[in-house]
């Protein structure tokens, strides 16, 4: 299974370089692969693990390589020169340059929270959230929440999937507040499109951070980080209770692909056309954290 996606600023239709593609649809596409995923490589102890390794200073060796075989911008980077990196979880989750993200500030425009592959849905029933075409989550399990599945009935999801070539860390999509938030266990289930095809509710049964974000222009948003396979970590960085800037910094994720998911109350985002007719077509948008990808209604 080959993944596309749409390069926004060119609107090419591009195909993914995946890490540890042949890995992937081994171990979710054969019957060995299968059986290994579902006792062992799901699990926290694998993911903890292989992220302690990306810790270590001999995973320093791994970065030069993956830079080259990713494509991956240096010169974005606070740091560009590989060596300057003590490990690679170090580099994974490197800093970039202000200038090298700009921020829509115009206080109607809702921003990309990530750099990342975009899938928007507007409308959405809380008993039937598209995980991919013809597979479906519902709401109150993600949340494990009733009331807050009910909050959201109607409104808008917005996926931004983050792989291992993009910038891991992730930021406040408006000014406001972080308020409740809520940690969820679970697997650790790849998040890439070849196992979203294979297995059922991957959002509800990965482990997830619900933050609740009450923001400045778009009311109530529901800010979700999704682990993953080979996910380390995710760390946070912002301040509960402390108001932040749009396209502040809340967090980063260690080492491998994962995923940001927010809700939006019914009534409060319009969705940019080019994300929702890609969407619909089943092909994600590439956007780059900061950029306006909806405006307020």
């Amino acid at each position: 299974m080959d993944i596309y996606y749409i390069e926004r600023k060119t609107g090419e239709k591009v195909k993914e370089v995946v890490a540890g593609d042949q890995f992937l649809k081994w171990i979710y596409d054969t019957r060995m692969g299968k059986t290994i995923l579902e006792t062992f490589v799901k699990r926290k102890l694998f993911s903890s693990i292989y992220g302690k390794m990306q810790d270590t200073s001999f995973s320093k060796k791994k970065i030069g390589d993956f830079v080259e075989n990713l494509s991956i911008e240096m010169n974005e980077a606070e740091r560009e020169n590989i060596n300057d990196y003590k490990n690679f979880n170090d580099f994974f989750a490197r800093k970039l340059k202000k200038e090298a993200r700009p921020i829509s500030m115009e206080k109607e425009h809702l921003i990309s929270p990530a750099d990342g592959r975009v899938f928007a849905y507007e409308n959405i029933h809380k008993d039937g959230v598209i995980q991919v075409k013809g597979s479906t989550y519902d709401l109150e399990e993600f949340f494990h929440d009733k009331a807050l599945a009910e909050e959201y009935d109607n409104g808008v999801c917005i996926v931004v999937r983050l792989c291992p070539a993009d910038y891991h860390r992730f930021h406040f999509p408006d000014s406001g507040t972080p308020k409740d938030v809520k940690k969820i266990d679970g697997m650790y289930y790849s998040v890439n499109p070849i196992a979203l095809q294979e297995i059922v509710k991957v959002y509800c049964q990965n482990k997830r951070e619900i933050t609740l974000f009450e923001s400045d222009n778009f009311d109530k948003i529901a800010f979700i980080e999704v682990g993953a396979t080979c996910v380390g970590s995710i760390i946070q960085t912002y301040t509960q209770e402390e108001a932040v800037n749009k396209g502040a910094e809340k967090g980063y994720f260690k080492f491998g692909g994962s995923t940001v998911v927010l809700f939006l109350k019914k009534g409060q985002v319009k969705m940019d056309e080019d994300i929702l007719k890609n969407t619909e077509k089943g092909i994600e948008t590439k956007v780059n954290m900061g950029e306006c990808i909806g405006k307020k209604l």
